[in-house]
């Protein structure tokens, strides 16, 4: 089975990009938690790993909702490239067209001459 060059970047990517949002959660817990002196450490434990969780929930869902946007963004693309690569074919085609009947018209016309 050979492997994809470019799927398997993509995963590394998504992975890396994974790691650094649950290492931005952490951080964004610690601040958090650095903001309530009073709390014992267990509270703290127990807080930082709830505010973890919750940031992860929320990212998730936010990338998934991106997923969807970006595959119906690039349905809506496709078909707009393909209707407008059909109109430029058209287009090529129709002058094509009339250059040749422009053509065949004047060397008819020097030729009756």
């Amino acid at each position: 089975m050979q492997l994809d060059p470019e799927r398997a970047l993509n995963e590394i990517e998504g992975f890396l990009l994974w790691e650094a949002e649950k290492d931005r959660a952490r951080t964004r817990a610690q601040e958090f938690c650095d903001g309530l002196p009073w709390l014992t450490d267990s509270q703290r434990w127990e807080v930082e790993v709830r505010y973890c969780q919750d940031q992860r929930d929320a990212s998730r869902a936010y990338l998934e909702r991106i997923a969807v946007r970006s595959a119906a963004l690039r349905t809506e693309y496709d078909g707009v490239y393909r209707a407008l690569r059909r109109r430029l074919i058209t287009a090529v085609l129709s002058g094509s067209v009339a250059v040749v009947a422009l053509f065949a018209v004047t060397a008819f016309g020097l030729a009756v001459r």
